[in-house]
């Protein structure tokens, strides 16, 4: 079957053609092409593709065409952060326009009263994080039973922070089943054991491989002493072309200390985590996405629901743990056919979760080694003095030495060794 190239071809109402002429979209991306039509025939949908791919037009378009006007709540979205529902509760108003459907986004860390609100007037559309949406469940005050579309946006990552008692408490206050939607960018067995049971007949659709980035990030990984890597960063940011970047790092602790050091160094900065108040969490948003700071420093609260155009690269300070959070991290670059580069320091104890990145990905990364702040020095840059030096040890290169005993560089031109006697 052809799939549509022009958004008049899914026959969507002249108000919703005219939402997306305003938003600037000419070209349905691959999963609207897919996802679209099957939506508007009633099919339950799970569809896998990368960050920055159009998924909330793929099932927002045909969402909106279902819905009747003062009907009381018909479609509820749930995402895993507020960022995320935030995005996609904006990015459904745009769609909207020019209808009088209403929609509104329910998460926690905020004050109840418009929440509450939204519910008793019946707004069309509900964008909901579990845990706040599970309150008011037990209060008394989400009343579901007219919800005719589910749809689970970064299944995913609700499954990774421990959403799952939540979600299923959630279809359980549904009336009859609903038409369910499950989007996701990857697709580890948890969430396809989740999608089997939540859906019925469902079409799989997928518009990337599950865990591959997007097209138009070039991906780099950088060797560097623990000590060393604010000074790297300061030396990559004032490199040509990095001119909005968003930082990832591990632990919250982590993110106020780089900003810290950012700032002593003139850098013009904001930090979001969860211990961070919401109303400052959306101003350093809001103050990254219009210029008025250049680095954004984040935990993985982030790596879900910031649709920024224009991020130039994506730094991982520290190496992330799983290949999924790599994917959304670096999808924040590169979107809607942009271009971008994706940079992951790797210090001498991140080499283990390194090689396990790279195996899951199935991809080696770019390595670059800059002798100011490579953990691993001379070593690392040059492999020929490096090989006549384990010749004059012996096949073990650095004796009898147990592995804990070894130093950074013993360690990294031990793994050098391993790396070309296996051909990689």
């Amino acid at each position: 079957m052809t799939e549509p190239t022009d958004f008049s071809a899914f026959g969507l109402s002249d108000l919703r053609l005219a939402a997306v002429q305003a938003l600037g979209w000419t070209t349905p991306t691959p999963i609207q092409q897919k996802a679209i039509p099957l939506v508007s025939e009633g099919r339950d949908v799970v569809g896998i593709a990368r960050t920055g791919t159009g998924k909330t037009g793929a099932f927002m378009l045909p969402a909106l065409e279902l819905l009747r006007a003062g009907a009381g709540l018909q479609v509820l979205v749930l995402c895993p952060t507020r960022e995320l529902a935030q995005q996609v509760c904006d990015d459904t108003r745009d769609l909207a326009k020019g209808s009088t459907f209403r929609s509104a986004v329910i998460y926690g860390g905020v004050a109840y009263g418009p929440q509450l609100d939204a519910l008793k007037r019946g707004d069309e559309v509900i964008v909901a994080t579990p845990g706040r949406l599970i309150d008011l469940q037990n209060r008394g005050k989400a009343r579901l039973k007219g919800v005719r579309l589910l749809i689970l946006d970064e299944a995913d990552r609700m499954l990774d922070m421990g959403f799952r008692p939540q979600i299923e408490a959630v279809v359980r206050g549904l009336g009859k089943r609903p038409q369910t939607l499950l989007f996701s960018a990857t697709m580890p067995n948890a969430v396809h054991a989740l999608a089997l049971r939540m859906t019925r007949d469902a079409a799989w659709v997928e518009a990337s491989p599950s865990g591959t980035t997007a097209h138009g990030i070039a991906e780099t990984a950088y060797s560097v002493r623990p000590d060393r890597k604010p000074d790297l960063l300061i030396h990559l940011l004032d490199q040509p072309g990095w001119d909005q970047v968003l930082v990832f790092t591990r632990t919250k602790v982590g993110a106020d200390v780089l900003k810290t050091r950012l700032d002593r160094a003139r850098i013009s900065c904001d930090v979001i985590h969860g211990d961070r108040h919401m109303r400052h969490r959306t101003r350093a948003i809001d103050q990254f996405t219009e210029g008025k700071v250049r680095v954004l420093v984040a935990t993985d609260i982030a790596q879900r629901g910031l649709d920024i155009e224009g991020i130039s690269h994506v730094v991982n300070y520290d190496v992330p743990l799983d290949p999924g959070d790599y994917v959304h991290r670096v999808g924040r670059t590169a979107r809607a056919g942009a271009t971008g580069e994706a940079v992951t320091f790797v210090t001498s104890g991140d080499l283990g979760a390194f090689r396990t990145l790279e195996y899951e990905l199935e991809r080696k990364l770019e390595k670059v080694h800059h002798p100011d702040f490579d953990f691993a020095g001379s070593v690392a840059m040059d492999r020929q003095d490096t090989s006549r030096k384990r010749s004059r040890t012996g096949r073990r290169g650095m004796g009898s030495k147990a592995g804990e005993r070894l130093d950074p560089d013993e360690l990294a031109a031990l793994l050098s060794h391993a790396t070309e006697e296996s051909g990689e």
